[in-house]
């Protein structure tokens, strides 16, 4: 047996006027699950606590809570000590039961065709991926579009794409999910990500579902007008001053003894709208060893493309890029744009590595930078975080040249074609992301995405830098104070 103290946060709407926090200590088995804690506070403490569960085994979602402000299954949660415990981001009824009703009655049912269709092997292993829901809406309690549009959320979207799979379904699921908010989606990825079954909905589902409405001439007009801009100039930006790519050298050596060797693959914010960064982070780089090869055919990695269901010209765009680093030689490519990393990771089949910039910094280690009187925080990029798993490695470097204070990991908007396409949700969850930073009192916003960057900036009063950026300015007050000091 095990002593535990955990907080809960409890909300009784005919007697309370809010919700308030109350701690409890119990004693449960080694390896209890909060679903055990729970019981035993109301079995021995406090018989007017309300949860919800049913079969405890994982299977019907039932019991889906917040832990220390994660969603998770409480039956399959491993408790711990001082662990605070509250409802899903949902309309509460009571305590940690929420009202489920709105959002399942939302989720389309199957609509029988008049012969029999059965499904072939073919149709199940499409459907696989997307059918072990079970409606436990953690993921709509993470989705930032239901918060500030009328998008009806991720679990119906994905029934919206099993029943497009499905040959026995007769409904037309296409004009339905976009007349659900299909274009609302920002590809956060923090959905399929707190889901207890791990459906990937934005890749699976989502984007999937865009496909098939571009295929039949309902996509956005502006993701059209993006689509069109890459095919014809292979960029999703248009040009409006010199390029990165014409600013820099084919090969970028570094000051001193070579580390590694790698080639640099740009993206089209970091080429034609953000690109000091880019040679911000070429003179991080520079000084910490790493050699850079900048193959000046590259083009758009497609992201854009991909992401918003425009698919005609994304093999050629991955032909051009693979043969392109491939030609030379090139085994490992760097990325500091978190969108084209996602995908060149995870929608192309390199034969080569790929590696964010954060990622090659911290497995190198960097030349420590003078710190500077700069309290700092961090804006997570979704596609880092989330598409990448980096989460870790931004926040070592950033700790060694500023003060770092947190805030939530939340999306700023700028993804999945929102701002394009949607620009007053991607307005609504900008403003929300500059609320958060107003919160933190920091000096600056730091993050690591060119969208990001580009995005935030609009919506809050603090400078937004790229990391590269900030160790530079920590390399030249270093080299400022040693320049002082030696003319003394």
């Amino acid at each position: 047996m095990k002593e535990l103290t955990v907080r809960i946060r409890r909300f009784d709407p005919d007697k309370d006027t809010g919700p308030h926090v109350e701690s409890y200590t119990v004693k449960v088995n080694d390896g209890a699950r909060v679903l055990h804690v729970l019981h035993a506070i109301h079995d021995t403490l406090d018989p007017t606590l309300s949860y919800r569960y049913s079969c405890a085994s994982g299977q019907c979602g039932s019991c889906a809570v917040r832990v220390n402000g994660e969603p998770v299954l409480a039956c399959m949660e491993e408790a711990k000590d001082r662990i605070t415990i509250e409802p899903l981001n949902l309309a509460v009824k009571k305590d940690l039961v929420t009202d489920l009703i709105p959002r399942l009655d939302q989720i389309a049912s199957l609509l029988p065709k008049k012969d029999v269709v059965l499904p072939k092997k073919a149709d199940i292993d499409a459907i696989k991926p997307l059918k072990d829901c079970i409606e436990c809406l953690s993921c709509v309690s993470v989705c930032p579009a239901v918060d500030v549009t009328k998008f009806i959320g991720p679990t119906a979207m994905r029934q919206e794409m099993r029943l497009v799979l499905d040959p026995r379904d007769s409904g037309d699921r296409i004009p339905d999910a976009i007349r659900d908010g299909l274009f609302f989606c920002t590809t956060c990825q923090a959905c399929w990500k707190v889901c207890p079954k791990s459906i990937e909905i934005p890749g699976k589902a989502i984007e999937k579902l865009r496909a098939h409405a571009n295929k039949r001439g309902l996509s956005l007009p502006r993701h059209m007008e993006v689509a069109a801009l890459v095919q014809e100039t292979g960029r999703s930006i248009p040009r409006t001053s010199e390029s990165f790519l014409e600013k820099v050298p084919g090969v970028i050596e570094p000051d001193g003894p070579v580390k590694a060797t790698v080639g640099f693959f740009v993206g089209c914010m970091y080429n034609l709208r953000q690109q000091q960064s880019a040679l911000d982070a070429m003179e991080v780089l520079r000084r910490n060893g790493i050699r850079v090869i900048i193959p000046k055919e590259q083009v758009c990695c497609g992201s854009p493309l991909i992401r918003t269901g425009n698919l005609a010209y994304i093999d050629e765009l991955k032909r051009r890029n693979i043969e392109t680093f491939k030609s030379r030689g090139i085994d490992t490519v760097l990325t500091m744009c978190a969108g084209c990393g996602t995908t060149l990771k995870k929608d192309y089949q390199t034969p080569f590595a790929v590696i964010d910039i954060n990622e090659l910094l911290t497995r190198y280690g960097i030349e420590p930078p003078a710190r500077l009187p700069i309290k700092a925080t961090y804006h997570d990029p979704c596609h880092l975080m989330r598409g990448q798993d980096i989460r870790d490695q931004p926040r070592a470097l950033i700790r060694q040249v500023v003060d770092l204070v947190e805030m939530p990991s939340i999306c700023c908007g700028s993804g999945g074609g929102v701002r394009a396409g949607n620009p007053d949700e991607a307005a609504a969850l900008g403003k929300r992301r500059g609320e958060e930073i107003k919160k933190t009192g920091a000096d600056i916003v730091i993050t690591s995405c060119p969208f990001c960057e580009f995005h935030i900036a609009g919506h809050t009063d603090k400078p937004v830098k790229n990391i590269a950026t900030v160790l530079l300015e920590g390399y030249r007050e270093k080299d400022r104070k040693k320049a002082a000091g030696s003319k003394r």
